[in-house]
């Protein structure tokens, strides 16, 4: 059997996976849900969100139709690599190792992780005596297990829940010591700090160390997708320039996101 030369094949290849900067077709974004404020479900069923609705507007001026694909977020980059859908838009940090194997957008906003309690239980982070043998939920796969598993693993009992939902489920119920949170999630979900609420947080508000939590949070594409990554980025520009952001923004937040 014949083959072709080794520089036309890599050619060929390249065109085989590339994806053309405009194009008909969907532009599939995937998205882990529910993660309110940023992407959840109406009582209609209906996805909405601070980044469905970013989301729509950036394929709305790029000349896409949006079509949203749901995905667990411990497969989303194998799935992104796989070539599953075009782009992750679900609340990814850019992270060094995540820079390894995707190609990430401009970063679109920013924010900071918690730790939450019972409001009866009094919890000093500081104090590495004190939370040894605590129980401390995380999501699974996130930021957040890297940063609670690679600091205090050796002194608290981690507890990795599949979605952040099922994780605020066990704070309120007392089921673990602490939960460790992305702190819109904590708002939406356990109303952190709320009178009556019952719960609070046990911590400043976490932004650092960048190593960790990024520099971001923005789209991920696959590595061979620069040109849509490109036309993402364009029409991110003219979104935050023409004042369309922050009108998104403060729909669904009432403190400042913008990066």
């Amino acid at each position: 059997m014949s083959r072709l030369p080794l520089g036309i094949t890599t050619v060929l290849t390249s065109l085989l996976f590339a994806v053309p900067a405009h194009s008909d077709a969907p532009l599939r974004l995937a998205v882990d849900v529910p993660f309110e404020p940023f992407e959840y479900r109406l009582p209609d069923g209906t996805l909405t969100g601070f980044e469905v609705e970013l989301g729509e507007e950036v394929c709305r001026r790029i000349e896409r139709e949006c079509e949203w694909v749901e995905q667990g977020w411990d497969g989303i980059i194998p799935g992104l690599l796989a070539r599953k859908y075009d782009a992750i838009m679900s609340s990814m940090a850019i992270t060094d190792a995540r820079r390894e194997q995707v190609l990430f957008s401009e970063p679109y906003y920013s924010n900071p992780s918690v730790w939450v309690t019972l409001t009866v239980q009094e919890i000093d982070i500081e104090d590495h005596e004190a939370l040894e043998g605590l129980s401390v939920g995380v999501q699974r796969g996130t930021i957040r297990d890297e940063y609670i598993t690679d600091t205090y693993g050796d002194l608290v009992d981690v507890r990795r829940y599949a979605t952040g939902e099922d994780l605020a489920v066990d704070v309120r119920a007392g089921r673990i010591d602490a939960g460790f949170m992305y702190y819109p999630l904590a708002l939406s979900s356990l109303q952190v700090n709320a009178e009556g609420s019952g719960i609070v947080t046990s911590s400043p508000l976490i932004r650092e160390p960048k190593s960790y939590f990024g520099h971001g949070v923005a789209a991920a594409f696959h590595p061979r997708n620069e040109a849509l990554a490109e036309q993402f980025n364009e029409a991110l520009r003219e979104i935050k320039q023409d004042g369309t952001y922050d009108e998104l923004m403060h729909k669904y937040v009432d403190y400042d996101i913008k990066i």
